[in-house]
């Protein structure tokens, strides 16, 4: 079934007591259970739909929309784990299923994982693959040193956050160079730091070069633009710098410096207040 795993916009056929069934291209029909409907719907009527399997494996329609799609990316949460396998929250009424040979590493309850969503070619239903490393290829050289890219983070380890680049590339920020909270399911917007030998992409929070610092002067007078007086100093304690502004020290200092140059600033004591 081509509709499988898909968004299709599909016209409704007819009603019955269960729901109503929709048409499908090459003749036959498929149920969207009446739960699904508001009740102004007629024959004829073109709904958008997802179409996936129920929980005896027969293809069924739902006006809901998963978290990721047929060959998509999306963390997921682990709700329960079995013998066979494990259930991840997808946003859908039926979890989606990660068996235990698509596994790339043991699974907990409550955990949070990078899927895949795939078919089951021998039940044609979908499940989910955590062996991300099966479908991640060298990224391209013209992965650049600041390039502005979009990642999608789907892992944390004593080296950093692990960041999925275009559905196929991997990447990584250095928990060193981390100033912020970082959730991991977040997409926001990076930076290329460089690109490795091996094909992966060291990645950063902030631009490069000046821009970095012009970005990190910029959410300084904001703040003294709002308070008036930001009780912080090239003296300030890393940690409380960090906790105020999600910054490093050295990128503060770095920052205040810019800006004590072009005279928007004026250092006073016990902290920082705006020359104007």
């Amino acid at each position: 079934m081509k509709e499988l795993g898909l968004i299709s916009k599909l016209p409704i056929n007819r009603f019955t007591d269960f729901g109503a069934y929709l048409a499908l291209e090459d003749g036959d029909e498929l149920l969207l259970p009446q739960g699904y409907l508001t009740g102004n719907e007629r024959e004829g009527d073109v709904l958008e739909v997802f179409v996936y399997t129920d929980s005896e494996d027969r293809p069924v329609a739902v006006t809901d929309r998963p978290n990721a799609l047929l060959d998509e990316w999306a963390v997921m949460e682990a709700k329960e784990v079995t013998s066979f396998g494990a259930f991840m929250d997808w946003g859908l009424l039926k979890d989606l299923l990660v068996p235990n040979s698509e596994m790339g590493k043991p699974m907990e309850v409550g955990g949070k994982y990078l899927v895949k969503v795939c078919v089951d070619y021998q039940t044609n239903r979908l499940i989910g693959s955590t062996k991300h490393r099966d479908f991640i290829y060298p990224a391209p050289k013209d992965y650049e040193p600041g390039n502005e890219v979009e990642g999608l983070i789907f892992d944390k380890t004593d080296l950093g956050y692990k960041v999925l680049l275009e559905d196929r590339y991997e990447g990584l920020i250095y928990a060193n160079e981390v100033f912020e909270p970082l959730d991991i399911g977040n997409k926001r917007k990076m930076y290329v730091k460089k690109r490795r030998d091996d094909g992966k992409i060291d990645l950063q929070l902030l631009p490069m070069g000046r821009e970095k610092y012009e970005e990190g002067a910029e959410k300084i007078l904001s703040i003294l633009r709002e308070k008036g007086f930001l009780k912080l100093h090239d003296k300030s304690d890393p940690e409380e710098i960090k906790s105020q502004l999600g910054m490093s020290k050295k990128h503060f200092k770095q920052c205040i410096g810019q800006l004590y140059k072009a005279r928007e600033i004026k250092l006073v004591d016990g902290g920082i207040t705006l020359i104007n």
